[in-house]
């Protein structure tokens, strides 16, 4: 059987007070009840830009500044039921106020504390990674 491979854009955003947003996943979703960076699926025709852009406003109700962002991390990962490849961007200009557009929490949080949740796999790396280079310029 052949695994699914999803190509995903995730935002860490991240506030004037350094802090990160985490949106927490819907209990019937893969990977449920976790937290997480904010993001999605990329569509055939977006760019990895287009799409967190879009992704971004419709889960979190932020606009972000495209011009700004930079990779932060790729990550490669095998779950059970499917591969995903997670592009992970340093946000730190947007505006608006976050709140779960889909009815899920979320939530302001210091970088330190992310050991101490609940994070999808896939999440894990770029968690460590931004624990090593805390705080991020």
């Amino acid at each position: 059987m052949i695994n699914k491979r999803v190509e995903v854009v995730a935002a860490i955003l991240v506030d004037s007070q350094q802090r990160i947003l985490m949106a927490q996943r819907a209990d019937w979703q893969h990977q449920g009840g976790k937290w997480e960076f904010p993001g999605g699926k990329i569509e055939t025709h977006e760019t990895h830009m287009q799409a967190l852009a879009r992704e971004i406003q419709e889960e979190v109700d932020l606009k972000i500044n495209q011009q700004t962002c930079e990779l932060f991390k790729a990550v490669h990962h095998d779950y059970n039921d499917k591969q995903v490849s997670l592009y992970f961007y340093l946000v730190k200009d947007f505006s608006g106020s976050a709140k779960g557009m889909e009815g899920q929490p979320v939530m302001w949080v210091d970088a330190q504390t992310l050991p101490q949740m609940t994070i999808p796999d896939a999440n894990k790396a770029i968690a460590d990674a931004l624990l090593q280079t805390w705080p991020v310029s």
